[in-house]
């Protein structure tokens, strides 16, 4: 009974550890780093009472002091009225459309394009990739159209109108990069900031969304955060929340569970070990009579308890090892990565525990051996 209830505690607390190791691995290891969830725009709740739903600065300010949120980034749109157009008639649209601007450190596109300079009035433009899909599975299947891979929308040139007093300026766009990470049609932010001075409407230009880094999309915290101050982002990237709970709550339930039964078999053994030596009362004090000194007994009898032990835990270590060979197999199918090797903590956890056994064990054999003698 006392090999069994250790074997399933030790079972227990071994999962618990290696869970938590995977789960942390899975969150913040190189291997399964999404630059994408780490970056999520932020913006108010809309709540149809007003015109625009701006952050203040407060606002913002409270964003940035927050320990878990790294950077902010204001998202900047443009205050004018801008429509983009096909040079030709071989790929014919039109559509009125606006820019933001963000600093380059949060932007997901790396390009040598990627600037402007004043005077010129060819504008380098990064646009989100559900653009070119609604594009290509939506719009162009109605309109017999071709379909466009992102070199050629690259390699193609836009004309953009900007509306100044009533009449068009004309800009030459030309799409640079493609985003996963904000959803508007960016552009470099000193055209931006130009174009809302010549041609924008008058009036404070304050942000209605930011861009935050953090190094835990699905921080409870955050998300509470986020919904406390009726702020809103993505849902999808903020989902490793409700995982995060479940699988506290497990590793919670099973260090619990493994505790609570490491303690019935430590309990077990020490009644055991206690019926053994009582029943042997008379055999060690013969012992004792004959020469053999106490220590010598005791060392006897941790050699029937003790290899008892190493060999339950290192039969927990190696069904743990093998369970965690067999996830790091299935979660590669999903594209996530975990070390096919058990974690050193774990290792070090099932030492620990070997430890307490052999102290309880050794502490309670010394103990009725002394008491038998008297």
């Amino acid at each position: 009974m006392a090999g069994i209830g250790l074997t399933i505690a030790m079972l227990l607390i071994l999962s618990a550890v290696q869970i938590q190791v995977n789960y942390n691995e899975l969150l913040y290891g190189k291997s399964n780093q999404d630059s994408i969830a780490n970056f999520l725009v932020v913006a108010k709740v809309i709540n149809g009472n007003k015109r625009e739903n701006v952050l203040t600065t407060a606002e913002v300010e409270k964003l940035r002091k927050q320990p878990f949120i790294e950077k902010v980034g204001l998202l900047t749109a443009s205050r004018f009225k801008v429509s983009a157009q096909s040079p030709s008639d071989r790929f014919p649209f039109y559509t009125d459309m606006f820019f933001e601007s963000v600093p380059n450190e949060f932007i997901d596109v790396r390009s040598d394009d990627w600037k402007w300079e004043a005077g010129s009035t060819t504008i380098p433009l990064i646009i989100p990739n559900q653009f070119l899909d609604l594009y290509n599975f939506g719009f162009a299947p109605s309109q017999n159209l071709m379909q466009l891979t992102q070199s050629m929308v690259m390699a193609l040139p836009i004309v953009l109108n900007v509306t100044f007093q009533g009449q068009p300026v004309r800009f030459t766009g030309k799409v640079v990069g493609f985003s996963d990470r904000i959803s508007s049609v960016l552009v470099p932010q000193n055209f931006l900031e130009m174009a809302n001075k010549q041609f924008g409407s008058q009036g404070e230009n304050r942000p209605s969304r930011v861009v935050i880094r953090t190094n835990d999309p699905g921080n409870p915290e955050l998300v509470k955060y986020l919904k406390e101050n009726d702020l809103v982002t993505d849902a999808d990237k903020t989902r490793f929340s409700q995982y995060r709970k479940i699988v506290n709550t497990v590793v919670s339930a099973s260090w619990l569970t493994g505790a609570v039964m490491l303690l019935f078999a430590l309990l077990v053994f020490s009644l055991f070990i206690q019926l053994t030596i009582a029943s042997t009362k008379n055999e060690i004090n013969l012992l004792v009579t004959i020469g053999a000194s106490p220590k010598q007994l005791q060392r006897f009898l941790i050699k029937q308890f003790l290899p008892a032990n190493i060999a339950i835990t290192l039969v927990c270590v190696a069904v743990v090892a093998i369970l965690q060979y067999i996830l790091k197999a299935f979660l590669a199918t999903q594209n996530m990565y975990v070390n096919q090797w058990i974690s050193p903590y774990t290792a070090v956890a099932a030492v620990l525990i070997l430890l307490v056994l052999w102290i309880v064990n050794y502490t309670t054999i010394r103990k009725y051996v002394r008491e038998t003698e008297k």
